[in-house]
């Protein structure tokens, strides 16, 4: 992914909800299915690493990453933001070149 890639991807986050929460069960199997589908369906999603997550937002992002075969875009504070490109056929967002 490149810087402009990126930064356009930073933008559109930019104006999104966190849409999961991670707390003090850390990484569960459940959450990261449900991540992976929402990374289907949407392309670019939020998570929010709530205040009694023992661990650190910039690790579980890797994690996360990792499990779901997703790119991180930005690490926040205890925002990350991650984005998975979509099959050819649902494609939603369109990177610049």
């Amino acid at each position: 992914m490149t810087t402009k890639q990126r930064a356009y991807l930073k933008s559109l986050a930019m104006t999104m909800e966190p849409i999961f929460q991670v707390g003090k069960s850390s990484m569960t199997p459940g959450l990261t299915q449900a991540i992976s589908e929402a990374l289907e369906a949407r392309e670019l999603i939020k998570i929010s690493v709530l205040k009694n997550c023992a661990d650190d937002p910039r690790e579980l992002a890797e994690i996360i990453s990792e499990r779901t075969r997703s790119q991180i875009v930005q690490v926040i504070g205890k925002k990350i933001v991650l984005y998975r490109e979509g099959k050819d056929d649902k494609k939603k967002i369109v990177l610049p070149q």
